[in-house]
């Protein structure tokens, strides 16, 4: 049986960096460059971070509560092997997806956006950010911007059949997008160049589908 683990859920997330300097990077600038010339940017940086992973983690436990209500029905259907299957399938979308060579994951990002569109207003109410606590919920609420990144990992979440390992999985998502986000926040430039260089994006993105390919292999 696939066993989608902690570390591959990290790797995604940091692997996915270029798509997560689109996503996210311009809020992480935004926090920022309107601070005071006087105020230490890490704190405020961290505290963003703090309530998108937090955000992300919730959601993983919402996803593997559903799994697990789900696996109520595997007298009746193969629960387990459909939703892991699943999984590794989104997995080589994404990774497609990432690569730039094929963009199927954007009509779920359009579906998530509808959420999105009742959030969004409260995010700028709290620009710009002067404190921590300003910080940490405009965290929060970008923790379900739609992305197809999230998605993904989020599915994974719903086929390990548990809240507890599902909030785990995107705690650890989440961790692996910590050091692209951070070294955004404090205007690492060259690192923005490298992330969204193409072949760099191909090569992470080939490289996720690579393990949903494997996970597939090993279903079957």
């Amino acid at each position: 049986m696939l066993e989608f683990s902690l570390t591959a859920a990290f790797l995604v997330g940091l692997l996915g960096g270029g798509h997560c300097v689109g996503m996210c990077g311009g809020i992480v600038g935004a926090v920022t460059m309107t601070l005071p010339g006087s105020k230490p940017k890490l704190p405020f940086v961290l505290a963003y971070n703090l309530g998108r992973i937090g955000s992300y983690t919730l959601a993983g436990i919402i996803a593997g509560a559903v799994g697990a209500s789900s696996f109520f029905l595997e007298h009746v259907l193969p629960v387990e092997k459909v939703l892991y299957a699943l999984a590794s399938m989104m997995l080589v979308l994404l990774g497609l997806y990432l690569a730039g060579i094929w963009r199927v994951l954007t009509r779920l990002e359009a579906l998530g956006g509808r959420l999105w569109q009742h959030l969004q207003p409260y995010s700028k109410r709290l620009l710009p950010v002067r404190t921590l606590p300003q910080s940490l919920l405009l965290g929060v609420l970008w923790g379900w911007l739609p992305c197809g990144l999230v998605y993904s990992v989020l599915v994974a979440a719903v086929a390990s059949g548990s809240p507890w390992q599902g909030g785990l999985l995107m705690l650890a998502f989440g961790l692996g997008t910590l050091p692209t986000l951070l070294a955004m926040g404090m205007t690492a430039v060259r690192l923005k160049h490298l992330l969204q260089n193409l072949w760099f994006r191909r090569l992470s993105g080939l490289l996720i589908a690579g393990f949903g390919l494997l996970a597939l292999y090993r279903l079957f």
